[in-house]
């Protein structure tokens, strides 16, 4: 019996001496979203209310001839959610690298998951 419970740490272990570091840090944002209660982006279906927690990779501005948009593209270790504010140019706290957790109506554009203008949460930076 003894060697079977100390399996599963020996297991844990040498996954995380052969893991790549990025697949470390998926690991722990997905753990961290779960925690949270939020759902993992990879599970999030169209026409879903959703809450999704991660670190936001990419903070772009996209002009547009009649809407200014504020897009950004946040990772929870399973997949990414794009983050739209339409009529927006910046909002503080929105960088990447940060931290937040959003919710709103999962819709898909070309292919990609996103939330228009989602209510959020910025967590305080690490």
């Amino acid at each position: 019996m003894a060697t079977d419970e100390k399996r599963p740490s020996l297991r844990r272990l040498l996954q995380r001496l052969t893991a790549s570091e990025a697949e470390l840090d998926a690991a722990e944002l997905q753990r961290e979203s779960a925690e949270q209660g939020c759902t993992l982006a990879d599970q999030c279906r169209r026409g879903q209310m959703v809450a999704v927690s991660g670190r936001l990779r990419t903070v772009v501005y996209t002009p547009r001839t009649n809407l200014p948009t504020l897009e950004a593209d946040l990772y929870d270790g399973s997949d990414v959610v794009t983050l739209v504010w339409l009529g927006r140019r910046h909002i503080a706290g929105i960088e990447p690298g940060r931290q937040l957790t959003a919710r709103g109506r999962v819709a898909v554009r070309d292919d990609r998951k996103v939330i228009y203008n989602p209510y959020y949460e910025l967590e305080a930076p690490r």
